[in-house]
Parts: structure tokens; sequence; C-alpha cells
């Protein structure tokens, strides 16, 4: 049986390559699979957002190596950066609340 942990790792494994090679590279995300994947499993971090070049600024960001495509450790950092914001939100959050 595994740990809660390894669940993640494992999903985040499996949500990549769902979406990745669909066109182009099987194991990395083109703009329109990227885009895809933003949209369909982001959505909570997406709603509010009005930029219509939003994935365009995300997909160079990530591109470390200027290919035009996120390969899995790209995205890794992707979602670990979302994270570590995600986590520093419920730390103020809880902060506030003890005042």
């Amino acid at each position: 049986m595994s740990t809660p942990l390894e669940d993640a790792m494992d999903t985040l494994i499996r949500i990549f390559h769902h979406y990745s090679g669909k066109e182009g590279d099987r194991y990395k995300l083109s703009k329109g699979e990227l885009k895809e994947l933003l949209t369909s499993e982001l959505t909570d971090f997406l709603s509010g957002q009005k930029d219509p070049f939003l994935v365009d600024k995300i997909m160079k960001d990530l591109d470390s190596n200027k290919d035009n495509e996120v390969d899995f450790n790209e995205f890794v950092i992707l979602v670990a950066a979302l994270t570590v914001a995600c986590n520093d939100f419920f730390e103020e959050q809880l902060k506030k609340e003890e005042f």
C-alpha cells in the first residue's frame, strides 16, 4: 500500500502524461497541451485570471531550454511553485486568525 505522498507523486506523473504527446513529442507538453492541462486541472487557480496571454507567459517562464515545449521537470517546477504559493497563503490566513 502506498503512502499519500507516493500517491501524490503518481498523480503528478499520470496527469502530465495524460496531456502530453497529443501533439508532437509524447514526453512533453506543447502550448496547447499545457493550456488544456491548466484549464482542466487547475481551474481554481485560473478562474480569476483575465489575462489572455497567461498561458504564453507561463510557457515562456517554464520552458527553460527554449524548445517551445514543457517537459516533466519544467512541469514539476510549476506545480512546486504553485504549492509554495498556496502554503504561503495558508500560513498568512492562519496568522490573521490568531489575532
